[in-house]
């Protein structure tokens, strides 16, 4: 058997595939995170329990209406941006001219609240969620077995990453919301709605967090924990890439991704807290994050 730097390399390249798969799920989820800060300003600390209903419908759709899983790639993501622009529209929309600290207040409030209904019903065990036909089984890659259902989340997800980041940086539709946020007035006087404008970021950027649950849902199994173990981290991404930075959030999730899955072969005790150090040097030398915008 082969070893890199004395690790087998089957070993190695096992811990790499689950770093990837991890570090497309950060890459989805902070950028999410970053277009909500970078069009709203607001701190969205429910992304996490986002994440989790989206999960959590996808589940319900299929055990309770019989819903396959490519109509839950769908269904599932669009009922969590409805909840989110119910939540948008009647909640956040009066904190927009306020400081920061309020919106991330409501928002951790309604996460404590989400997920406490969630496991009021539920429980804390989790659901399991079968894999769809197609993605059953793995290629066989020589020096690894690669499962079909993990390599086709890191392509969606790194489809969806992209195709996001183009359109906001490289359209204009992506024009008009930037403008939006930094002079809405003159936006509207064009004949703008800005208002609705808002709504839909907010609900795209919380759909975004629902399509990342359903992606998550046959890899991990569905329960009311799974949002708050992976917002921390993923806050800790935004950090690291820059707020508001799309770039930023899908190129920094996937590298700690990859961090993360090496220091599990190279170090397993840092693996918890590897993301947190490189945050914390990271702030030391850019305050702005590796691809924010000093001020």
């Amino acid at each position: 058997m082969t070893e890199i730097f004395g690790v087998p390399t089957q070993a190695l390249m096992g811990q790499l595939m689950i770093g990837l798969v991890n570090g497309s799920f950060y890459a989805m989820l902070s950028l999410g995170l970053a277009v909500i800060f970078g069009m709203l300003n607001v701190v969205n600390f429910a992304h996490g329990a986002f994440y989790m209903m989206g999960a959590f419908f996808s589940w319900m759709l299929l055990n309770y209406f019989g819903v396959n899983y490519w109509w839950s790639l769908l269904l599932a993501p669009l009922g969590v941006a409805i909840v989110g622009i119910i939540i948008e529209k009647t909640m956040l929309r009066w904190l927009y001219q306020l400081d920061h600290l309020y919106g991330l207040l409501l928002t951790f409030g309604l996460a404590l609240i989400i997920e406490g209904i969630f496991r009021d019903q539920y429980g804390v065990s989790g659901q399991p969620y079968d894999l769809p036909e197609l993605f059953k089984g793995a290629f066989d890659l020589g020096f690894m077995m690669l499962p079909k259902y993990r390599a086709w989340v890191i392509v969606a997800c790194l489809s969806i990453c992209f195709a996001t980041w183009f359109v906001i940086e490289r359209t204009r539709l992506g024009s008009y919301l930037r403008a939006g946020t930094e002079n809405p007035k003159l936006v509207q006087a064009f004949g703008i709605n800005v208002p609705l404008m808002v709504t839909l970021t907010y609900a795209f950027g919380v759909g975004l967090a629902g399509l990342a649950g359903v992606l998550a849902a046959p890899v991990y199994q569905v329960n009311p924990l799974m949002g708050s173990n992976i917002v921390i981290v993923v806050f800790a991404v935004v950090v690291i890439g820059g707020m508001g930075s799309i770039l930023g959030a899908i190129v920094t999730g996937l590298a700690l991704g990859l961090i993360e899955g090496l220091t599990k072969v190279f170090y397993p005790e840092a693996s918890a807290t590897v993301v947190f150090i490189i945050m914390a040097i990271v702030l030391l030398i850019r305050p702005a994050g590796l691809f924010g915008r000093e001020k």
